[in-house]
């Protein structure tokens, strides 16, 4: 198959990453994929860095003159590489796509929605996601729900399909594990607690430390904290005051940028997902869950659909977390938690996830 994938995404967020991972694959199986990027993103820099051909083409731009330059481009790539099908990462610039294929170009429109703001559901939009667009993909029961009840998309239309994540990469590591423990002074009887996950307020690091805080209030003496993450939206200082109000510093470490994350998570006895909101994807729950991690989650964006419903708390409930991870550390819930996680793990494959896209893309074309 000839495959455009257009992800102008400025940042390297998930939904970059589910795009990029998606275009990895194909490319690799053996299919003609060319990325759409925006020029100057981390986007566009993680898509060359993962040896993907890439073309720049400004479709964030509100500028009339630059967006027809846009548009220009576009077509002519249409006329000279003649894709069988495109599937849009973004709003932005997803309606001029919509157009060209009204206007005759031969392809089959997708749209995946790896965000958890819902879209408008105004007539124009419901139209172009209904009517124009072949397929919406959606990465979490929660949005398949809005768009099949607020977007009203025929359910012949709709994909569910969740991310994949690396199982040779993102495995348990006990050479790692035991390694990383000591570099950061972890003791073998330590209740290593940890968040994955960039330095932002959505990812909710502030409950996460409260939770460990009340935990250790409680008598838990041989807690710990691992908070796995940079600088992004919030910096280190700012996490840190979070830690030094809570009393628990002594107990706590931050891993900054490493090169090995499988063995940083490996290194936890309990991985928390304590987002906020978003969540439409959950790159770091499937790499916690593939480590072999019991995983203890906000019930936000996809969650619902990977985490064990017992550790399921409410977003910025500290007392729920608080007693989330205290029974994801109990023996038993730990062994229930892990087998069913085994089970959700297995549909979740780099494997399954290119072959239910395939099966889509086929299945449009078989229609045509």
């Amino acid at each position: 198959m000839k495959i455009f994938q257009v992800i102008n995404v400025r940042w390297f967020n998930a939904t970059a990453w589910y795009a990029i991972t998606l275009s990895k694959l194909l490319a690799d199986a053996g299919h003609e994929v060319l990325v759409l990027t925006q020029a100057g993103t981390l986007s566009e820099a993680a898509a060359v860095q993962a040896g993907l051909r890439t073309v720049s083409v400004d479709l964030n731009t509100t500028n009339p003159v630059r967006f027809a330059g846009a548009a220009k481009h576009i077509i002519q790539l249409l006329r000279t590489h003649r894709p069988d099908i495109v599937n849009c990462h973004r709003g932005e610039g997803f309606f001029l796509w919509g157009l060209l294929k009204l206007f005759g170009f031969r392809y089959k429109l997708v749209r995946t929605r790896g965000d958890q703001r819902p879209p408008r559901s105004d007539a124009l939009n419901r139209w172009l996601h209904a009517g124009v667009a072949d397929a919406v993909v959606v990465t979490n029961r929660r949005m398949a729900d809005y768009f099949l009840h607020k977007m009203r998309t025929p359910p012949n239309g709709l994909w569910l399909i969740h991310g994949g994540v690396d199982t040779e990469r993102f495995r348990f590591d006990q050479t790692g594990r035991d390694r990383v423990r000591r570099e950061f002074g972890f003791g073998p009887d330590d209740l290593v607690v940890g968040l994955l996950g960039r330095f932002d307020r959505v990812k909710g690091h502030q409950e996460t430390i409260r939770a460990v805080a009340k935990l250790r209030a409680e008598g838990i003496a041989n807690i710990r904290l691992f908070l796995i993450g940079f600088d992004t939206a919030m910096t280190s200082d700012q996490i840190k005051a979070h830690i030094d109000e809570a009393g628990i510093a002594d107990i706590t470490r931050i891993s900054g940028k490493r090169d090995d994350v499988a063995a940083c998570v490996s290194a936890l006895d309990v991985g928390v997902v304590a987002s906020l909101w978003s969540e439409a994807i959950a790159r770091s729950a499937l790499e916690i869950m593939a480590a072999e991690r019991p995983l203890v989650s906000t019930d936000v964006g996809v969650m619902p659909d990977l985490a064990f419903p017992d550790l399921l708390v409410k977003p910025g409930d500290v007392d729920g977390l608080a007693r989330a991870v205290t029974l994801a550390a109990r023996p038993d819930k730990r062994e229930e938690t892990l087998a069913a996680q085994k089970r959700t793990m297995s549909q979740l494959t780099l494997d399954e996830f290119l072959k239910r896209t395939l099966n889509l893309y086929q299945s449009l074309l078989d229609g045509a």
